[in-house]
């Protein structure tokens, strides 16, 4: 999300508008053009509790610093917005669980912060196909407002040379600090199965605390790496991607990959789905017996034509938004040029 916000308001500037970030802190160089408020970290956790003081603080800035001509643009849980763009799992999806699993005060609260953001806003915007459809199922009163997705740019950094890969080896790659949600487990089992015919065949994982998941290898001797996360991938350093989510809005590493020319293997929970052609690499469902999975991903490594390039950049994604933006401001207002945008958003580097 952050990336998502960070480029985005560079476009919107490039493309002539008048843009203010409102953010608890902005952790890179303030980009020049733009204006940065920044209202102040609070304690993350509670995250609801952390989530209403920050809603309250945009509210109080916003009433002392009238801007007659803004559209609010909203990234977060707040309810001073007109537009805004839903990233993240739908939280009601809880409901589904038994009756006393949702008898707590966190649960009641992160629903009422979802509805909040969606009831008070005149345009919801979908990061992904698969987000639009889970909040038209269990948000039906709001599914009027859902734009169509817009989906995120991507940068490829790493190229990934093409290559003929070991028959007994090569490397597969799994990027994600929320690791049980991304399929991890499950992935584990797939290489594992397939070590079987490839014993040289590497697995490396980059993103969770080693600790957390070291007891997933247990009982292996060799075959695997472990990176926490430092920001970046090298994608160019794996000959697959395994991305078996159970749940992925959309999936950034996957058009990460598919940007740095890597083959993907992915379920069809990922909101990157759409993007994934066949000349790019697999989806499966998720409940897909393990052996289709594995061959999948044999597949992949065994390819003897490279991964066409997949391409998305920012501008469009702001060209979108444009358009979205326009559907807002009636005749009365000033020229959509002069418009300012605030994106609610803390901004990372």
């Amino acid at each position: 999300m952050e990336r998502y916000v960070w480029e985005l308001t560079l476009q919107l500037h490039q493309l002539g508008h008048r843009v203010t970030v409102i953010c608890e802190r902005c952790h890179t160089p303030k980009p020049e053009g733009i204006s940065v408020i920044e209202l102040g970290e609070v304690t993350p956790r509670p995250r609801w509790v952390a989530a209403l003081r920050f809603s309250h603080r945009v509210s109080d800035w916003l009433a002392s610093n009238p801007q007659p001509d803004c559209i609010v643009h909203s990234h977060e849980r707040i309810y001073s917005h007109e537009i805004t763009t839903f990233h993240g799992s739908i939280f009601a999806t809880v409901t589904e669980k038994p009756w006393w699993r949702l008898i707590s005060l966190r649960i009641a609260m992160q629903l009422y912060l979802e509805r909040r953001e969606l009831s008070i806003a005149k345009v919801i915007v979908p990061n992904s196909q698969y987000i639009k459809q889970n909040l038209s199922f269990y948000y039906p009163e709001f599914a009027y407002k859902l734009s169509e997705p817009i989906t995120p740019g991507v940068t490829a950094v790493n190229l990934r040379n093409f290559r003929s890969v070991p028959k007994d080896g090569g490397i597969i790659g799994f990027v994600g600090e929320e690791w049980k949600r991304k399929g991890l487990p499950f992935a584990v089992e797939i290489v594992k199965r397939l070590r079987v015919t490839r014993p040289n065949l590497t697995f490396m994982i980059i993103g969770p605390p080693v600790a957390s998941i070291k007891y997933l290898f247990a009982d292996w001797q060799s075959g695997f790496i472990l990176k926490e996360w430092s920001g970046q991938v090298n994608y160019s350093e794996f000959d697959v991607l395994l991305h078996p989510a159970k749940s992925e809005p959309y999936g950034m590493v996957v058009s990460e990959a598919m940007a740095s020319k890597l083959p993907v293997v992915i379920s069809d929970a990922c909101g990157s789905c759409e993007d994934v052609s066949t000349d790019a690499g697999t989806i499966l469902p998720l409940d897909s017996p393990i052996d289709l999975w594995v061959n999948a991903v044999n597949n992949q490594l065994n390819r003897f034509v490279a991964v066409p390039q997949f391409s998305r950049n920012w501008e469009e994604v702001a060209m979108q938004y444009e358009a979205e933006f326009r559907s807002l401001v009636s005749p009365a207002q000033s020229e959509f040029s002069d418009a300012t945008i605030s994106h609610p958003v803390e901004l990372v580097s």
